[in-house]
């Protein structure tokens, strides 16, 4: 097949060609645009789940739909890192910034506009990493500033019909106080009726960390958990990009790449990916369904895979083998193979690494499908 013409997208953020199973979403969003246009303000949304399961590209499909609306969007990627806290602190303000440039080039904003900016360029977070003020103080800062640009911006924009919005990704690691500043801001925008929303995607623990940030978090926002496609939706990843450019798949074919996918999208872009690169012409057969797993998954362990694995130490890891070797989707932390004195350490890093979560008390697994298996395929050399 002409590589060229290849429709799969295999990539991290990157937009599918046919965005399927996430009509709900979608919709509930569009629902927040039209209720914002008369002036009736909704909650955020937050949409969490595993790793590979197309949460940015839809956080990203639902800022295109906000702009495509008119409002005013600020986007952050958050950042877990020494140097976390600055860089996010940094992509809020820029992102601020930048948001109002363009909202006020499509609304033609002049002098109200330039008040907010100046809001903006003295808040604390533009000076991130500049000022000297003690920790505590800054979370102060932030607290008080992101609630104060928010109120701002909400002047600005409600009479236009629209609203502003912050869309985060990788949200579980946003630091304490921008959390903190977002809940908050929320918490006071479904109070006082302002058009604000926050957008945010991350991993499963996600409502947890807002939970713990703010225990009202659970009702400022609408929650959706971000899973796997249904068999019908996963045969529609397949099949619709591939129909684009002639590409046709046999029943068989189809139902075998489906199951090894597990309806996960990012495995199904990239074993679409594969299926292209090595069937000679369509219809796609079973021998090329055979080859293109072999080759997906190559390629799952060439990257996808390690780039969690080869962050983790000679120690974590056998934390990891010690999960992937129950066998269980979702272990009880006392029945791992691990000495329980170090066990607790080796199981807050890795939950800082975002490798593994615990989706109930007393239980752990990944936080990436199919890495149990990756793991079995991994020589034991970690002693």
């Amino acid at each position: 097949m002409d590589p060229a013409l290849n429709p799969y997208t295999p990539g991290s953020g990157r937009r599918p060609p046919s965005l399927q199973g996430r009509g709900r979403e979608i919709d509930a969003f569009d629902l927040l645009a039209a209720r914002a246009k008369a002036r009736h303000y909704d909650r955020g949304m937050i949409l969490s789940g595993l790793r590979g399961v197309g949460k940015t590209a839809l956080l990203n499909h639902l800022r295109n739909h906000a702009e495509h609306h008119g409002w005013y969007t600020v986007k952050i990627e958050a950042q877990n890192s020494p140097t976390g806290s600055r860089l996010n602190h940094k992509q809020l303000a820029l992102g601020l910034r930048n948001g109002l440039r363009k909202f006020s080039r499509v609304h033609a904003l002049k002098q109200t506009g330039e008040q907010v900016m100046s809001l903006i360029e003295g808040s604390s977070l533009s000076m991130a990493g500049v000022s000297v003020t003690a920790p505590d103080a800054r979370a102060e800062d932030a607290l008080f500033d992101i609630e104060e640009i928010v109120e701002a911006v909400c002047e600005l924009v409600a009479p236009k019909g629209v609203a502003l919005a912050v869309f985060v990704d990788e949200m579980q690691d946003l630091d304490d106080d921008l959390t903190a500043g977002l809940i908050v801001a929320q918490h006071r925008a479904n109070q006082e009726g302002w058009p604000f929303y926050v957008i945010g995607a991350g991993l499963p623990n996600l409502p947890a960390v807002l939970a713990d940030s703010r225990s009202y978090a659970e009702r400022l926002f609408l929650y959706s958990s971000i899973g796997a496609l249904d068999p019908d939706a996963a045969r529609g990843a397949l099949v619709d990009p591939a129909a684009t450019v002639g590409g046709q798949f046999l029943p068989d074919a189809l139902d075998m790449l489906v199951t090894a996918t597990e309806g996960y999208p990012y495995f199904l872009q990239e074993f679409g990916a594969a299926v292209w690169e090595v069937a000679a012409a369509p219809p796609f057969a079973v021998d090329d369904a055979t080859a293109a797993i072999d080759l997906g998954t190559a390629h799952l362990d060439q990257g996808f895979f390690p780039s969690r694995w080869d962050r983790a130490t000679p120690a974590e890891r056998r934390y990891l083998r010690a999960i992937a070797d129950t066998e269980q989707p979702a272990p009880k932390t006392a029945d791992l193979s691990i000495r329980q004195s170090t066990a607790g350490p080796l199981r807050a890093a890795l939950i800082r690494k975002g490798i593994v979560y615990s989706p109930e008390h007393g239980r752990i697994t990944f936080t990436v499908p199919g890495m149990a298996a990756f793991i079995a395929r991994q020589p034991d050399n970690d002693d």
